[in-house]
């Protein structure tokens, strides 16, 4: 591992720290925030609702994809960071370094090919079962097709991704992101623009950029790393491996397979007052995500040093971190939601000329900022609990927002119409950031106890 990665999560002064360790991962979800706004607008240009209604319907199935993505890359990330800290005292763990990058690499290539696999075979019912109907079922249906043909890029690079950071390597990271987001946009000018392949062309614009990042990752990790390894005579799949990885890993999962349920539940009641309510709330979904991605990029960025400080055992440095996080996101979220909201009006008419979709459309975005302010605070917490190995705190947090959006639409639909449904999603992550404060507060002492006896002594072994 360089040294200089080392310093970052060991010693670095924490605001030193965190800059270097998010503000790449906030620029590289901001620039894929920005390529999906720039996406929708490419696919608007073509002056199709159901198309763009497509691109709605997708978003529950490529978040989880993504997510299978994030068990094995998330649950291995922390993994290797926890061990490269836990270095500090015994040097353990070197061996067991490379054996977990290897089993992320190749269990990430196994389960994206299944998964890939059984998607093309069932491409159109997901698509029905998503939503898609009508004249919007068969772009819907390609799209999720070309998705799912890409699938096993998709979930290997974002492996590898967190593995890169799990090293504090967060400018290698950044470099990867934004390669493939300007290979993105060229690939979508060709095959939309130029080509005119519409869904199908920002399908495959979208794998073919995953796979140019897939290739610098490996690039990376095989030359640049001096603590992984992604050969495959490494790979080790023995319990310990499987209980760390997807201990963690799974409350990826459940969140986005639970978002999947909330994306359908929302989709199946929005279609009822019209395909533009639906259309309306994808483009703002992606205007909003911008400030989402934001904060994300603070978590996602000091995931590495919650859980190398957790490994090393440095109790204060991982308080000082988690505060200077919460702190960051509060300022991005209202500075940034301030901005994003004066401005909507301007921002939306980018995507459509349909009154109908810009009425509805500005209402839902209101809602969507207001959502961020709590959802950051609510992201913060799980990375929290990931890093730190709390497995059923990360669980609970992850499952409790799918579970309580579905009674908070349905109740809220029932009593106030499509104002209900609009803000359903608001109340929703105010209740679940409540309950991650509460977890919190009855956790507390987690934060103060030492790695797991079973990770330290596999690592032991391992060594």
């Amino acid at each position: 591992m360089p040294e200089k990665n080392r310093f970052y999560l060991a010693s670095a002064p924490i605001w030193r720290a965190l800059v270097h360790l998010c503000v790449p991962m906030i620029a590289c979800f901001s620039v894929g925030s920005i390529y999906n706004v720039i996406n929708g607008a490419f696919v608007g240009s073509l002056h199709s609702t159901p198309l763009l209604a497509a691109l709605t319907f997708s978003l529950p199935v490529f978040a989880l994809i993504m997510a299978i993505g994030g068990v094995f890359g998330v649950g291995g990330g922390t993994y290797v960071s926890r061990l490269l800290g836990s270095e500090e005292h015994d040097g353990s763990g070197a061996v067991r370094i490379r054996q977990v990058s290897s089993f992320t690499t190749w269990g990430a290539v196994v389960a994206g090919t299944v998964v890939g696999i059984a998607g093309l075979v069932f491409a159109t019912p997901i698509a029905a079962a998503v939503g898609a109907s009508g004249d919007s079922l068969a772009p819907t249906a390609l799209y999720i097709g070309t998705m799912f043909a890409f699938t096993p890029v998709y979930v290997t690079c974002f492996a590898l991704e967190q593995l890169v950071r799990a090293e504090g390597a967060a400018v290698a990271s950044m470099t990867g992101l934004i390669a493939s987001t300007i290979a993105n946009l060229l690939f979508d000018v060709l095959f939309i623009l130029v080509l005119g392949w519409g869904v199908l062309g920002a399908g495959i614009a979208l794998g073919l950029s995953n796979l140019v990042m897939v290739g610098y990752y490996v690039w990376w990790l095989s030359r640049r790393s001096t603590s992984m390894s992604l050969a495959p005579r490494l790979f080790r799949a023995d319990r310990e491996m499987l209980a760390t990885v997807f201990g963690v890993g799974v409350s990826e999962l459940l969140q986005s397979a639970f978002l999947v349920v909330t994306s359908l539940v929302i989709n199946w009641i929005a279609i009822g007052y019209g395909a533009a309510l639906l259309a309306s709330m994808g483009v703002a979904l992606r205007i909003s995500q911008l400030v989402e991605m934001m904060c994300m990029g603070v978590f996602m960025g000091a995931i590495p040093l919650f859980a190398y400080a957790f490994g090393a055992r440095n109790r204060a440095r991982l308080r000082r971190g988690i505060t200077g996080a919460a702190w960051t996101i509060a300022g991005i979220t209202v500075v940034f939601s301030t901005v994003v909201f004066l401005f909507r009006d301007q921002v939306f008419a980018l995507f459509s000329d349909d009154p109908t979709v810009l009425s509805d459309g500005v209402l839902i975005l209101t809602a969507m900022l207001v959502s961020t302010l709590f959802n950051g605070f609510t992201g913060l917490i799980i990375a929290v609990f990931q890093a730190t190995e709390q497995m059923r705190n990360a669980t609970i947090m992850s499952v409790a927002q799918g579970v309580l959006f579905i009674p908070v639409v349905l109740i809220a639909g029932a009593v106030f119409g499509m104002i209900g449904v609009v803000w359903a999603t608001t109340a929703t992550e105010v209740l679940t950031l409540g309950l991650g404060l509460a977890l919190v507060l009855l956790s507390r002492r987690a934060l103060d106890a030492a790695p797991s006896a079973e990770a330290m002594e596999a690592a032991a072994k391992a060594a």
